[in-house]
């Protein structure tokens, strides 16, 4: 829910249905078979390390077309091939979270690939991780919960006591309810921000827009 600019979404590639499609650039059927010959292998080589991977040779579709479709649905990486490319032995690989495309060796590209699945998969962790980090405030006092999120938002780490009671004066109050319970939340004495009783471990409020 995280990831997603413009264009549309931007899947990390362990949850991406297609990790890579494949869109071959042609004019004539000459083209196009050998073009189909020399993606096969690739295709094949992508499986064997269990990458998901689509061959994209509807000719229904303009390349432009196809492009705009995987960038929407957010296919983590692109390869395009056409007729330069095969006699270059190389092939246009665009990578769909920095929109970043490389011309790349045919040999040993799928190997490239591999390691660009994951590369784009440490980064977008890594931005959610430090978004999630700038988005959440502790707090200590019911005025300071209150104050942060009128005027910052985000999620508010506090202290409950664990009443149902006490989340609906809050959200009665505010708006706010409570987000989730970390899995990794530390025990840690303190009081309830709004009834002043005693508190394990602090949970997560956020208003809903």
């Amino acid at each position: 829910m995280t990831h997603s600019d413009d264009e549309g979404l931007v899947l990390p590639p362990k949850l991406a249905p297609i990790q890579v499609a494949i869109v071959p650039i042609y004019k004539s059927e000459e083209q196009l078979e050998a073009i189909t010959e020399k993606v096969n292998a690739l295709v094949s080589a992508l499986k064997s390390k269990g990458i998901s991977v689509k061959y994209d040779d509807d000719d229904n579709r303009r390349p432009g077309w196809k492009f705009a479709e995987y960038e929407a649905k957010g296919v983590p990486v692109r390869v395009a091939v056409g007729p330069r490319d095969l006699e270059n032995n190389k092939a246009e690989v665009a990578r769909r979270d920095t929109r970043e495309k490389n011309s790349i060796d045919w040999e040993g590209l799928e190997d490239y690939i591999e390691k660009l699945l994951e590369e784009i998969q440490d980064s977008l962790f890594n931005i959610a991780l430090n978004r999630q980090k700038e988005s959440t405030t502790s707090v200590d006092s019911y005025e300071e919960f209150k104050s942060v999120i009128k005027e910052k938002g985000g999620f508010v780490s506090a202290h409950w006591d664990g009443t149902a009671e006490t989340e609906n004066k809050i959200k009665e109050e505010t708006k706010a309810t409570i987000r989730c319970i970390p899995l990794d939340v530390k025990e840690e004495a303190g009081k309830c921000i709004y009834s002043g009783n005693p508190s394990k471990h602090r949970v997560l409020f956020a208003k809903a827009y």
